[in-house]
């Protein structure tokens, strides 16, 4: 056996998890990579069209008894699965890390913003309540109910591996419906570990699946015709693809885009919470995520103050492993988004505008790994509208 077959033997493997089983997928296999050192940390499987397919139809078939249960049943199973999730907050934040390359306190952070969202599920008896009003007109009541639609799907992106599947089946599953999650190809891991926990607190079989792959397998998802309602978060571009896709094919989407955030900071501003605000929006989670400040807008004589101070404290962070104690900012996801970085740096120094901060001279502690897709916080000033970084 070759040395690379070997190592390949030994990395985790990350399951499918179909009608309350874990299987091993029959398609092709990535491997997964930890973002802070570049090595090979998993085995990741893109399922075949026939696994997709099994995945709704275990959904389907589990959908009539679950829409029936009790709301106080599915919901004494959230409270379980809140529970185990509590219990398991180390290992679900390691993981959380190893996968995206988050800080320790940012994979915290974003744990507690899961739990919170499990929590909120937890209330469905009182958030699902009707409403009835008597003689709306003349001998007419009328009455509202809130009945599942069945099978949903939720499709979620890299940069919050853990928190934002959990905006989506805690949810569907507390109202009735059940679930089928395709989770980023890049950090599949944590999903495949939550329905673990999930079946464990009591979870009946086919409630809630989780498959893997990319566009062909999202595809299969969007047209099918078993599949009533589709959740999306990650960029614009695809947004606006799973929302014409699967309204076409008569679904109900939401599909949340990427943003870009401006922040204006004015002449009275108080400098010290300004940067630290500033900084902590634009920098945390390597600013792969939706909050990020892109672009700082200086009114007046701030200007050049800001630029300083927004220099001066990107100097003082430091850019290493996300489980050190001392990091500030982990890497981002990949290889191909730390070129796409640098490329844009290399695009703004073409059309003019000055940088400030260079994060491509960034200097990392004795343990920073050479072979982590790390970049230091890049600052730019003189930057014009018309300019693409912009």
């Amino acid at each position: 056996m070759s040395n690379s077959a070997s190592v390949a033997t030994e990395l985790k493997y990350c399951h499918l998890h179909i009608n309350g089983k874990k299987l091993a997928s029959k398609g092709k296999i990535v491997t997964q990579y930890n973002p802070a050192t570049g090595e090979a940390a998993a085995e990741i499987p893109y399922c075949t069209s026939a696994e997709v397919d099994s995945a709704i139809a275990a959904a389907q078939a589990a959908f009539p008894a679950w829409s029936k249960t009790p709301v106080l049943q599915r919901a004494r199973i959230l409270f379980k699965f809140r529970e185990l999730v509590d219990k398991h907050s180390a290992e679900l934040v390691s993981l959380i890390t190893e996968e995206n390359g988050k800080t320790t306190e940012e994979a915290k952070g974003s744990f507690l913003r899961g739990i919170e969202c499990i929590e909120f599920a937890c209330g469905a008896p009182t958030l699902m309540m009707g409403e009835g009003l008597e003689r709306i007109s003349s001998d007419v009541d009328t009455n509202a109910i809130r009945q599942p639609l069945g099978v949903c799907v939720g499709i979620t992106p890299f940069n919050f591996p853990f928190m934002v599947p959990l905006w989506m089946f805690p949810i569907a599953i507390a109202c009735g419906n059940t679930f089928v999650l395709k989770p980023s190809e890049k950090v599949p891991r944590s999903s495949v570990r939550l329905a673990e926990l999930l079946y464990e607190a009591g979870l009946p079989a086919g409630v809630l699946n989780v498959v893997h792959g990319a566009k062909e397998v999202v595809d299969q998802l969007l047209t099918d015709e078993r599949v009533k309602a589709v959740s999306f978060v990650g960029s614009s571009n695809v947004a606006k693809y799973i929302f014409s896709t699967a309204s076409a094919h008569g679904k109900r989407v939401q599909a949340l885009g990427g943003a870009k955030n401006h922040s204006v900071v004015m002449p009275d501003a108080e400098m010290k919470s300004t940067v630290e605000s500033i900084m902590a929006s634009s920098f945390g989670c390597a600013g792969e995520r939706c909050v990020a400040t892109s672009v700082v807008v200086a009114v007046g004589a701030v200007a050049d103050p800001l630029i300083a101070e927004l220099t001066k404290f990107a100097n003082g962070m430091t850019v290493c492993a996300g489980d050190h104690a001392e990091a500030h900012m982990g890497p981002v996801i990949s290889t191909e988004a730390k070129d796409r970085i640098v490329n844009y740096i290399e695009i703004g120094e073409k059309e003019g505008a000055k940088i400030a901060r260079d994060g491509r001279n960034q200097k990392y502690p004795g343990h920073h790994n050479k072979d982590g897709y790390f970049l230091g916080p890049t600052i730019f000033d003189h930057v014009k509208p018309n300019m693409r970084i912009a």
